[in-house]
């Protein structure tokens, strides 16, 4: 693994956007294997961590059924929850 690859990736992971294995791929010009392992790697030493988005903020209606939002309402969630949303990694 090519350390310049990995600066580059944790440079994109900072952003805060999710994105999708093929796109952070795509990004940057390697292999959807290279990448993901890339990541496992970092994951592995603790530098990221995946953000798992299976809770959102509720935005103060009556529709959720927890304060945290584990149990959002179709209000709370974003268009078409987060099922077609990519992965997330925080830079730690």
């Amino acid at each position: 693994m090519a350390a310049k690859g990995m600066k580059d990736l944790i440079e994109l992971l900072k952003d805060g956007h999710a994105r999708t294995i093929p796109m952070l791929a795509d990004e940057m010009n390697e292999s959807e294997s290279d990448v993901l392992r890339q990541i496992e790697y970092l994951e592995h030493i603790g530098r990221v961590r995946r953000v798992f988005q299976d809770k959102v903020s509720c935005k103060g209606c009556s529709g959720c059924s927890s304060k945290d939002g584990a149990k959002a309402c179709k209000s709370c969630l974003p268009d078409g929850g987060f099922k077609n949303m990519g992965q997330m990694w925080e830079v730690i």
